[in-house]
């Protein structure tokens, strides 16, 4: 594939070749940096983890070179961190089987400049080659802009891939700022419950994250737990693992919805929740 940015790969942990690799592809994760898949798609990854008819293609989108960093990487330049963070992406896609992963390598101005449609086309295009049943990327509350940025791309994309690349359903997960203040009737909640020892596998090998200061890892694994508790208040644990999402397949299924006006519907929702629970018990 011809990818918008010279330094963009595609890596397949299995060497298949490359058009049956992506067509393999049920589940396709679109995530803005390197251990944002791991961290919010992990549903779709043990749900196609050595499945011989389910296959899941992760996307990184930018180059992940502003990461901030300490300990041993302290000292290391944005272009060590890029190489530094890819090798951890490939080292997870390995071990979580996925299909193909695709490094874009773009810089974060250009994800979050509304007039680029740099990432936009490639991930068409790339959407196109592997026409998922289902995509994962970052829901429209997240707090971090460059998230944010690939969100509002990848609905541009699916937009303008063709009818027969559409996926049935898409997914906007966790990462910065979690889904537990939507209201119960709207969130999507994943039982992600099996497999810990993968959960931590996949996390733990971004050790330029963890080591350098942020413990995604031990995090990760604690608000699924939580969540998994905390979910519902009148009835025992059903799991131990649980991760919400936004249902973003409205917006591909009618272009005229606007996204800013879409994710204002839940936060209305939320709103009249609080606002009618407060009401119903102060009288």
């Amino acid at each position: 594939m011809k990818f918008t940015i010279d330094a963009a790969e595609l890596f397949i942990p299995d060497g298949t070749e490359e058009s049956a690799a992506l067509a393999r592809t049920t589940h396709l994760a679109i995530g803005a940096h390197q251990d944002d898949l791991e961290i919010m798609a992990y549903d779709g990854i043990v749900e196609c983890y050595q499945q011989p008819d389910k296959w899941y293609t992760g996307v990184v989108v930018t180059n992940g070179g502003g990461t901030p960093r300490s300990g041993i990487y302290g000292d290391y330049s944005d272009e060590d961190m890029i190489v530094v963070r890819n090798k951890e992406q490939k080292k997870a896609a390995y071990v979580g089987d996925f299909a193909a992963q695709f490094l874009l390598a773009f810089p974060s101005s250009m994800v979050k400049d509304p007039a680029d449609q740099g990432p936009i086309n490639d991930l068409a295009a790339l959407i196109e080659a592997t026409k998922p049943e289902v995509v994962y990327t970052h829901n429209l509350a997240d707090k971090h802009d460059t998230h944010i940025g690939v969100t509002l791309k990848t609905i541009a994309a699916l937009r303008k891939v063709s009818a027969e690349a559409k996926p049935k359903k898409v997914y906007g997960c966790e990462v910065w700022r979690d889904l537990d203040w939507m209201v119960d009737d709207d969130k999507v909640a994943f039982n992600v419950s099996e497999r810990e020892n993968l959960q931590m596998a996949l996390v733990g090998v971004f050790d330029s994250q963890i080591a350098g200061g942020k413990r995604y890892d031990l995090a990760t694994m604690g608000r699924r737990r939580a969540h998994a508790t905390y979910h519902q208040s009148h009835g025992v644990d059903e799991c131990t693992g649980v991760s919400f999402a936004m249902d973003l397949t409205p917006l591909i299924e009618d272009d005229s919805l606007d996204p800013l006006e879409f994710v204002q519907g839940y936060l209305n929702n939320f709103l009249s929740d609080v606002t009618e629970r407060v009401k119903k018990i102060q009288g």
